[in-house]
C-alpha cells in the first residue's frame, strides 16, 4: 500500500469520529479515544515495518525496529493520555525514553542522523485523534 494511501486512510480516520462499531460505541468515551488511537499506531507500525529487503541484515533490522519502537513511543503516548494506574503512566514515561534513546543508538551504529528531540517525529496523528482528559485520580 502506498504512502499517500495510507494517509487518505488515517485521514478518513480522524474525519470520521463518529463512526464507530456497536461494541465500540458502547465503550467509555475515552476508552473509545484510546482504542482507536491504539489501531492508528498499530496499523501504522506494521505498514511501516513490512519493508523490501535491503541486502544488508544491520539495515533491515534498524529499518524493521525503529517503526517497532515508535510503535511502543506511540501507544505509551496514549497511555499517558487515558490511562489512570500511577505505576502504569510512570512506565510509559520510561517507554518514551527508552525507545527514544534505542531508536537513536541504532541509527547511530548505522551513521544515520539522529531524529528531532521530539519523541514523535512526524507522527502527531495519534495525539490527534481526541481532546485530551484528564482523570483526577491521577493528574493535578
Amino acid at each position: 500500500m502506498s504512502q499517500k494511501a495510507i494517509g487518505v486512510i488515517y485521514a478518513l480516520a480522524l474525519l470520521l469520529p463518529g463512526i464507530a462499531t456497536a461494541e465500540q460505541a458502547s465503550l467509555p468515551v475515552a476508552e473509545q479515544h484510546f482504542t482507536r488511537g491504539n489501531a492508528i499506531a498499530m496499523d501504522r507500525m506494521m505498514t511501516a515495518m513490512h519493508l523490501p529487503s535491503s541486502g544488508d541484515v544491520d539495515t533491515d533490522f534498524v529499518n524493521m525496529m525503529e517503526p517497532h519502537h515508535q510503535g511502543a513511543i506511540d501507544m505509551a503516548i496514549l497511555q499517558l493520555r487515558y490511562g489512570r494506574n500511577p505505576k502504569l503512566l510512570r512506565l510509559a514515561q520510561e517507554i518514551i525514553v527508552e525507545q527514544r534513546q534505542e531508536i537513536d543508538a541504532m541509527r547511530l551504529a548505522l551513521g544515520r542522523p539522529l531524529l528531532s528531540p521530539s519523541p514523535l517525529p512526524g507522527r502527531q496523528l495519534v495525539l490527534q485523534t481526541a481532546p485530551i482528559h484528564y482523570h483526577a485520580e491521577s493528574r493535578p
